[in-house]
């Protein structure tokens, strides 16, 4: 059983930026970053594995930037540009499987899950 525990949210203004971390108990070969606003599904916000490959959704592409540190068992997400939008709470996911092709932002794909970290944009 692998734990995962996130730190890094908090309150910033619309433009401002975070960045979120995750550290994991043990290996793990692909993690990701998903979001949870009140009232809305959990939606995947990126992911990464450890040969480095990453997807992002839409809404994050060029704002967000995922990686891992295979040495730490930790994940980051550095969040530019936020937008009051992103507010949710943050949640770390992660699965030991390498996918065929990218990792995917598909929750039910991820076994481990973090309590999260909530990010409020103002």
């Amino acid at each position: 059983h692998v734990q995962l525990v996130e730190s890094g949210g908090g309150s910033v203004e619309a433009g401002g930026s975070l960045r979120l971390s995750c550290v994991a108990s043990g290996d793990t070969y692909t993690m990701a970053w998903f979001r949870q606003a009140p009232g809305k599904e959990r939606e995947g916000v990126a992911a990464v594995d450890s040969e480095r490959r990453t997807s992002y959704a839409d809404s994050v592409k060029g704002r967000f930037t995922i990686s891992k540190d295979n040495a730490k068992n930790t994940l980051y997400l550095q969040m530019n540009s936020l937008k009051p939008e992103d507010t949710a709470m943050y949640y770390c996911a992660a699965v030991n499987r390498r996918y065929t092709r990218y990792p995917p932002l598909i929750k039910n794909e991820y076994k481990y899950w973090g309590r999260g970290t909530q990010v409020t944009v103002s």
